[in-house]
């Protein structure tokens, strides 16, 4: 059986942290920043851990 390919366009937007769990950016941050607070947009500068019910789905992109 062939190697599974990674999903490249996941691989740019989700990482895998030492425990197995999924890190992701935080999307709202491109433009239109000006009616958007301060506290807001640092914010959204922070990452976060993906959802658990879509666990399943970036785990068969990022197979490696």
């Amino acid at each position: 059986m062939p190697k599974m390919k990674t999903n490249r366009a996941a691989a740019k937007r989700f990482k895998k942290t030492g425990t197995g769990k999924v890190k992701r950016y935080k999307a709202y941050k491109s433009h239109i920043l000006t009616k958007k607070t301060r506290k807001r947009k640092r914010g959204l500068r922070q990452s976060t851990l993906a959802s658990t019910a879509d666990m399943n789905s970036i785990g068969i992109m990022l197979p490696y």
